[in-house]
């Protein structure tokens, strides 16, 4: 079902029929749904990919993939770019963190189980080339087409059986369609269209984040480390809310700043405003000011700690930010996309193989397993850094401490070995495994 372009290269293909069975249809073709759709192509699953937009195509993102991504990444057989040995691929490593009058270099931990390296790609590119992989191992990928709502299996609407589906052809006619496919794969974003469709709505008691960024040049020579500060301001009164600088392989920076829902400023501050204001007091020598900015100022929110349940309904299955997966410590996202994605992808392939519907439940146990204490500890940390208190002391008190903030950043960054290989995964782990699972 995959068209060439002519030298062999896989493309999307474009004309559907009116009509299509699938084993799998995946509503997205985001990192959740591209990943998905590669890890059952390789199961040898005959998947329908849908995807609203048209490849390659702008999300807001901090662009940057921490060592968890990369693995996540190498997992996927992107093992080129997940070294960062592709043009539009930087390798960096560590992170940067300025606070107070400290600035403390954290080098990305050498561990057993992840890679000791990060890298940045920007959206538009990382994106397209997780399609572009879905399709070259063998998944079918319709892009500029709509997903209009779930097909059910009967009238109690208690299994769905596919999606509806609208495209805007060129020459100005409109088709619809249906794909038929007995497992569901909705990753379509925060909103999650399909996922309100199903009777599966955002629970606003979890904490949810908004992140804005821009694209700037600037003038620091061999920038081979992430930035993280914790000196956002408005009016000169520090808010609980976190910045980046973000190097890209082109020499332009990501620069963007985020912060939670719990703040008492998450709905009462320009976003743009102090973007604006924290690159106008950056050092003149860096050479990034209003001036070195190029393309458009986004902003988008960032769904957290599984804030829309159950990951699994009739067949259904919530994958990426439509079941709000993004990390409450750090506001990543991807890595865990693809990891849901690799999770997924194993539970309706079993599924499938043994036409039982109740081995799907296998995909939100194996999350549960995964990340569920880790998150739950993320709701607690979520609400307690909305106060600009903690703020500041994690700024005067933490920052000047590099024991405890290499700590805090193998904590936030979600790098622990589950064999426990040191002290600090034996802290991490014995915490996750204390609290229910989020």
């Amino acid at each position: 079902m995959t068209d060439t372009d002519g030298t062999g290269a896989p493309t999307a293909q474009t004309a559907p029929e009116p009509v299509t069975h699938a084993d799998v249809v995946v509503v997205g073709a985001g990192p959740a749904g591209a990943a998905t759709a590669r890890f059952l192509a390789d199961a040898g699953r005959d998947v329908v990919v849908i995807e609203k937009a048209t490849f390659p195509r702008d999300k807001v993102c901090g662009d940057a993939l921490t060592p968890r991504a990369v693995r996540a990444l190498q997992r996927l057989g992107l093992h080129q770019e997940a070294e960062g040995r592709v043009p539009g691929w930087h390798r960096q490593r560590g992170l940067r963190m300025y606070g107070g009058r400290t600035v403390l270099d954290l080098p990305w931990p050498e561990l057993p189980d992840w890679p000791a390296h990060s890298v940045t790609a920007t959206r538009e590119l990382f994106d397209h080339t997780l399609a572009q992989h879905a399709v070259a191992g063998g998944a079918t990928l319709w892009e500029g087409t709509e997903v209009t709502g779930p097909v059910w299996l009967t009238s109690s609407q208690e299994r769905v059986a596919g999606v509806t589906w609208r495209q805007r052809r060129e020459d100005g006619t409109t088709a619809t369609g249906t794909v038929r496919a007995p497992i569901v794969i909705v990753a379509d974003g925060n909103s999650s269209r399909l996922g309100i469709a199903l009777g599966l709505h955002r629970d606003r008691k979890r904490p949810m984040g908004v992140a804005i960024r821009a694209y700037h040049d600037h003038a620091r020579p061999d920038l081979d480390m992430m930035e993280g500060f914790l000196e956002i301001t408005s009016n000169g009164k520090l808010l609980p809310a976190y910045g980046w600088i973000f190097p890209l392989d082109d020499g332009t920076v990501n620069v963007g700043w985020g912060q939670l829902d719990s703040s008492r400023h998450f709905r009462g501050v320009s976003y743009r405003g102090i973007l604006e204001e924290w690159i106008a007091s950056m050092p003149a020598e860096w050479g990034i000011s209003a001036e070195t900015s190029h393309g458009r100022t986004k902003s988008a929110g960032l769904p957290m700690s599984h804030n829309r349940r159950p990951m699994v309904r009739g067949g259904a299955l919530l994958v990426g930010d439509a079941a709000g997966m993004v990390n409450p410590f750090n506001g990543e996202g991807i890595s865990y996309a693809i990891e849901a994605g690799e999770m997924a992808a194993e539970a309706a392939d079993l599924a499938l193989a043994h036409s039982d519907d109740a081995l799907l439940q296998g995909y939100p146990r194996a999350v549960t397993e995964q990340w569920g204490g880790y998150y739950r500890l993320g709701i607690v940390f979520a609400a307690v850094m909305g106060n600009p208190t903690i703020m500041r002391l994690c700024r005067d008190y933490g920052m000047p401490r590099p024991a405890l903030m290499r700590f805090v950043f193998r904590f936030m960054a979600h790098l622990v070995d589950r064999r426990s290989a040191d002290g600090i995964d034996r802290i991490i782990n014995g915490l996750s495994r204390a609290v229910p699972s989020a």
